[in-house]
């Protein structure tokens, strides 16, 4: 499905024009102006999966927030704007192919990093509250207890089950599901699996962070099956070779001058891997 047909970001001589009219000296940076122009990166042209790659400093999460801004979508963590950051999507373009539903967003590395988080919060609640429970069914085991009222009913209960029970059991009962049983990189992904919804559109930038190679390979099958079955659009700013081999991707590379559309097994730092691997192929056979 695509919903963002193409995006236009100003030239050089747009942004030039519009930093040589502004009166007020005192910045020392104009961000976002002069990121993206400096290789000539102009305009997107989008597929169900699109992809800016690009080193550090090209600019892929500048244009993934730009886009987002644009389109109105949601966002949970707060992004850094500047001064100019709102002039400077007022200079871009947007062409839709259908209006983008209700409920696409953007979802950066400080989303998955706040959800990973909130689990650790959670489970450290879990842990002060274990050792009172532990407590508690040495207690209620071990106590001489009798009814003497109805007020005295819920204590006959613990007691009672503190008593058919091992205090694994007991402790388990009290708690309900201990979050920790889930690693930060299986919690990140779990935050993908269920943010990710059908017939939506969606922004992600750099994804991979936190992912095995193993759980990386799972999300590109995920995203993969998300655009052709549920009606997904994506662009995801990445440098992991693994998301970057998605089937029917269409590839930014922001390290070009101008940016141009490559194939994934063009870009430099796959090469990289190609190459390292490559020279130790004999420790493999």
């Amino acid at each position: 499905m695509i919903y963002l047909d193409s995006f236009a970001f100003p030239d050089d001589e747009r942004e030039t024009s519009y930093i040589m009219g502004v009166k007020r000296t005192c910045y020392a940076s104009f961000y976002p102006f002069k990121i993206l122009s400096r290789r000539r990166f102009e305009r997107i042209d989008f597929e169900p999966v699109t992809i800016l790659y690009g080193g550090n400093g090209t600019g892929k999460s500048t244009a993934l927030h730009v886009i987002a801004e644009k389109a109105g979508l949601a966002r949970e963590a707060p992004y850094n704007r500047t001064s100019f950051f709102e002039d400077y999507v007022g200079l871009c373009r947007m062409e839709l192919r259908q209006s983008i539903p209700e409920g696409s967003c953007i979802i950066t590395s400080d989303d998955v990093f706040d959800h990973m988080l909130s689990l650790r919060e959670l489970n450290e609640g879990i842990d002060r509250r274990r050792e009172d429970v532990f407590d508690e069914y040495l207690e209620n085991r071990h106590a001489q207890f009798q009814l003497s009222s109805m007020e005295d009913y819920d204590q006959l209960k613990k007691v009672v089950r503190a008593r058919k029970r091992t205090q694994s059991r007991y402790v388990k009962e009290e708690l309900g599901m201990n979050v920790r049983t889930f690693s930060n990189g299986e919690s990140a992904f779990q935050y993908f699996t269920n943010r990710i919804t059908e017939d939506r559109l969606y922004l992600l930038d750099e994804p991979e962070n936190s992912l095995s190679p193993g759980r990386q390979m799972e999300l590109c099958q995920f995203l993969s099956d998300s655009a052709r079955f549920m009606g997904c659009q994506f662009v995801i700013s990445t440098h992991s070779p693994f998301l970057l081999s998605m089937k029917g991707a269409k590839i930014y590379d922001l390290d070009s001058d101008p940016v141009d559309v490559k194939k994934w097994t063009e870009l430099g730092n796959v090469r990289a891997y190609y190459e390292f691997f490559k020279s130790h192929q004999r420790e493999f056979e």
